[in-house]
């Protein structure tokens, strides 16, 4: 079996969130099946780009159109090494489809590895699955995050925060520490020549 990881996405997700984690780990040797609710293999997703323009709000701009390569209706958890849930809008929707709060529930019941990205964490604790834990996020999640027990951490908007198997971060500019630290967590060890 090949090394698989999930990623659950909807229209209007932060479109940098999806495109560099899906094509950097398909470029290390993962697979990484893109899913959405109400959506098959092949129908497409319409992505935002968030600009933090300011500390207390983003400007937003249509992103990419991004092609879903796996079917929502047909995934085994089970099949799958890690969890990735971009952010954007489309989590304030992805965190009402009973289903998408199982599939969260299905990998942090084994432990596997769950990376979430600023607004991503509503689905999180939609779930209920951060409980005492240390989150990041973009701030206008901390009261989700506060309301179902998690503790909401500020840290900088290029970093990220692993708190057992959950690793979520503030913004796309987090990218390269929060894959990082998913790739941590899964066990990849990547040799430079």
């Amino acid at each position: 079996m090949s090394a698989k990881l999930l990623m659950l996405v909807g229209d209007y997700a932060e479109d940098y969130q999806v495109m560099v984690p899906f094509q950097a780990f398909w470029a290390i040797g993962y697979q990484v099946d893109a899913i959405c609710p109400n959506k098959s293999t092949g129908d497409v997703i319409k992505t935002i780009i968030r600009n933090l323009a300011s500390d207390q709000v983003y400007s937003e701009q249509s992103g990419h159109d991004f092609t879903l390569n796996a079917d929502f209706n047909h995934i085994n958890t089970s099949e799958y090494q890690g969890l990735i849930i971009p952010g954007g809008r489309a989590p304030e929707y992805l965190r009402l489809n009973p289903k998408v709060i199982n599939i969260v529930r299905e990998f942090d019941a084994a432990k596997k590895p769950i990376a979430a990205m600023c607004h991503g964490v509503q689905v999180l604790a939609a779930a209920r699955v951060i409980h005492n834990r240390y989150i990041a996020s973009f701030h206008t999640c901390a009261h989700d995050i506060h309301l179902v027990g998690g503790k909401y951490i500020e840290v900088p908007n290029d970093n990220a925060m692993a708190d057992g198997h959950i690793i979520t971060a503030p913004s796309w500019l987090a990218q390269p520490a929060w894959m990082a630290q998913l790739l941590m967590a899964l066990g990849t060890k990547i040799e430079i020549p």
